[in-house]
């Protein structure tokens, strides 16, 4: 189920300073999913912020300090949610898909402890990965960071690209869509193609189609 009236989690909001308007967009956020037992997230970075800062950004709150932290428990990202909890174990189907390499994004490596996870599913979908080197370095994006310091941000996506550029394949794959917005504007200066967990996944184990 996709519920329509969701909106942005407010990290944007909540990292600049901005405590009220995360802190309303945390509460429409909580009413929102209120029915769901399990909220699963494409994206390692709002999965953190739903489920490290809402409690405490809404502790102070008798009506919503509770709620936020029974969604934060029951609140996971994709591949989290897929490997620890389902326990999907998906048959890959079709030719084997093209070598890539994995992008571990800040926060989902640094605040989530998820490495492995990303790494599971993509080889029980039957996609060979190439590791590349410095894998968890920042690829510049840093939410409004890209923003406040192009030059700089630019710079390590130009890095990180080149890096993704000496492994076979020629393709980068990454959980977090601030990474793949970030590096999908500059992927045609190196010839990478950035790609999203979910459709590589979604592709490797779709009967006749080859990633």
């Amino acid at each position: 189920t996709f519920p329509a009236g969701q909106t942005c989690c407010g990290q944007p909001f909540f990292n600049s300073g901005f405590r009220d308007e995360a802190a309303r967009l945390a509460r429409h956020t909580i009413d929102t999913f209120a029915e769901y037992d399990t909220v699963v997230l494409p994206s390692g970075s709002c999965t953190s912020m739903i489920r490290r800062e809402y409690p405490h950004l809404l502790a102070g709150e008798p009506k919503y300090a509770h709620r936020a932290r029974r969604l934060a428990s029951r609140t996971f990202e994709l591949s989290e949610f897929l490997v620890q909890q389902a326990h999907w174990d998906p048959a890959p189907a079709g030719a084997a898909p093209n070598p890539i390499t994995y992008h571990d994004s800040c926060h989902m490596c640094r605040l989530l402890g998820l490495r492995q996870e990303p790494r599971t599913l993509l080889a029980q979908a039957g996609c060979p990965v190439h590791e590349m080197a410095e894998s968890d370095r920042c690829c510049g994006f840093g939410g409004l960071f890209s923003l406040r310091m192009p030059e700089v941000s630019n710079a390590m996506s130009r890095e990180k690209l080149a890096q993704a550029a000496n492994t076979p394949g020629g393709t980068l794959v990454t959980a977090d869509p601030g990474c793949l917005m970030q590096l999908r504007g500059l992927a045609g200066e190196s010839g990478v193609q950035v790609r999203h967990l979910a459709e590589v996944v979604e592709e490797a184990t779709r009967p006749g189609v080859t990633p």
